[in-house]
């Protein structure tokens, strides 16, 4: 019984890593419907100090659930019997005011309102915070008199409000204070920091799944990147333009003849007890014939799908060349085309280049890596002939441990000139397709169009034209779905040029190629 009155035990009342986050509780003017919720408060708090972020544990409380926590399950003022803790400390009743007017005019802001109703990911919570209240460590300029190693114990923070006066004399409060100083002369920044946040990037990275993976503080840094670049809003208000009808995309069911699940369709392979009882009704030779013609019908079942049959690999060009309207357009016709194939069961690598390769980004079952895509910055000039003589090698090695058959999907400037002895090569080892933006006047002139098996044109008038640039993304990604739909992996796919009699001026029919030889 006096475990469970007092969860936190005396031995951790006593350590400071533990009576500071949880004391400096009684500070806090936020209290949620659920007391569990200071458990998500502990994970926000750790993970912000994993970024370098040390904030007073009951500001990562307060602000979290403003942006986490529905309205109605909120409320906001002293918590009851603690008015008089913090009085012996110097100018608490200022600053604590001061605090509270924040927190009720972020409460009430819009962004506020909105990001509650998206049910924030605990991920997406520690970004908007570190987005909102990082400035006020280096503004308070104080170090943290504890480490931010507080555990993620449910049970102890359970029945917490009796002890929190207790455990916010355990130590001194002159980190809190501080901060709250900070705050109280950062406040104009604070507010127009979490006016200012980006919610249209919330929403996309809400929509394309979980985000942070096993990699932790850098699913966050990419998060925050994402979060924090103003270039990216224009890539995520093109991305939702065409996400609705990539969301529509269902990933088709295999049949087989094993007794699990239900009945799925009629074929010709399966057991006696799912023969199709009508098959009966036939006379003894016919019956005999249907059998050793293999025409005979049977009820077969649903099964899991097949496993993915290609590995898709996104190139992405990430040069000075595509700057602007030509980055928002690859930048957001790669998660659009990812989010596809992921859709159709197939794994997505994403990859950006310029004068090299960067690291490969493994798309997960439900996952992709748009924060990094949004976030990401390349800055290494231009060497096309570098990148693809690594991009070779790497095939081949891929190649020999893997028996997908690679399908490259290039998203370039159309003054992408390769040597066409790398790109019979690239050909040689994956099935290749290009998308090629050109530049305001320019033209398509490339020594190597006849060795891809398709390719699409985008122009700068389709850029500069928001249905135009949609249609034009819409037509690549369902032709790449087509893609996958009619082609056995085993075969070469069909060329990406859309039909003639809807295919919109900036989507140039590819010219012809030659037959595409078979992966080795």
């Amino acid at each position: 019984m006096l475990a469970a009155a007092m969860p936190v035990s005396a031995a951790h009342a006593k350590d400071p890593a533990v009576a500071g986050p949880l004391g400096g509780l009684a500070l806090s003017a936020v209290r949620a419907a659920t007391p569990m919720m200071i458990v998500r408060a502990v994970r926000w708090y750790r993970d912000l100090a994993r970024l370098g972020i040390h904030l007073p544990f009951f500001l990562v409380h307060d602000f979290g659930l403003l942006y986490a926590a529905p309205k109605e399950q909120l409320e906001i003022g002293a918590r009851p019997g603690l008015d008089g803790v913090a009085s012996r400390v110097p100018r608490s009743a200022e600053l604590l005011a001061g605090y509270r007017s924040v927190l009720g005019e972020v409460a009430q802001s819009e962004a506020s309102s909105r990001a509650r109703s998206m049910r924030l990911s605990d991920d997406l919570v520690v970004v908007v915070l570190a987005r909102v209240l990082g400035s006020l460590v280096q503004r308070a300029n104080v170090k943290p008199p504890y480490p931010a190693t507080l555990p993620l114990d449910p049970e102890m923070v359970r029945d917490l409000d009796p002890q929190l006066a207790g455990l916010f004399g355990a130590v001194p409060r002159n980190f809190e204070m501080t901060m709250l100083d900070g705050l109280a002369r950062s406040r104009l920044h604070v507010l127009t920091l979490a006016d200012a946040l980006d919610l249209d990037t919330l929403r996309l990275l809400g929509m394309l799944g979980p985000e942070s993976t096993a990699a932790g503080a850098l699913a966050h840094v990419d998060l925050l990147a994402a979060i924090s670049s103003p270039a990216a809003n224009d890539i995520v208000n093109f991305s939702l333009e065409l996400l609705p009808s990539v969301l529509e995309t269902r990933r088709a069911k295999a049949t087989g003849t094993h007794a699990v699940h239900g009945y799925a369709g009629i074929g010709n392979k399966g057991s006696l007890d799912s023969l199709v009882l009508t098959e009966l009704a036939w006379d003894e030779s016919e019956f005999a014939r249907r059998m050793i013609e293999n025409e005979v019908l049977y009820y077969t079942r649903e099964q899991a799908p097949d496993e993915a049959r290609r590995l898709h690999y996104l190139l992405i060009d990430a040069s000075a060349s595509m700057r602007g309207d030509r980055q928002v357009f690859a930048r957001g016709l790669s998660i659009a085309l990812g989010k596809k194939l992921q859709l159709a069961g197939e794994e997505v690598w994403m990859r950006f280049f310029d004068s090299r390769l960067y690291d490969v980004q493994r798309s997960r079952p439900g996952q992709l890596p748009a924060a990094y895509i949004l976030g990401f910055k390349g800055e290494r000039g231009r060497n096309p002939a570098r990148v693809f003589a690594q991009l070779a090698t790497e095939l081949a090695l891929l190649r020999a441990r893997d028996q997908r058959d690679p399908v490259v999907h290039l998203i370039t400037h159309a003054a992408l000139h390769v040597p066409r002895q790398l790109v019979q090569e690239v050909r040689r080892q994956a099935h290749l397709f290009g998308v090629f933006i050109l530049p305001s006047g320019g033209a398509l002139d490339l020594e190597y169009l006849d060795l891809l098996e398709g390719h699409a044109v985008v122009d700068h008038a389709t850029l500069t034209e928001k249905n135009a640039r949609a249609a034009a993304a819409t037509k690549i990604v369902d032709a790449a779905a087509e893609l996958n739909d009619r082609v056995p992996a085993s075969l070469a796919p069909r060329s990406m040029r859309p039909s003639d009699g809807d295919a919109p001026p900036s989507l140039r029919p590819p010219r012809a190629s030659m037959p595409p030889s078979a992966p080795r």
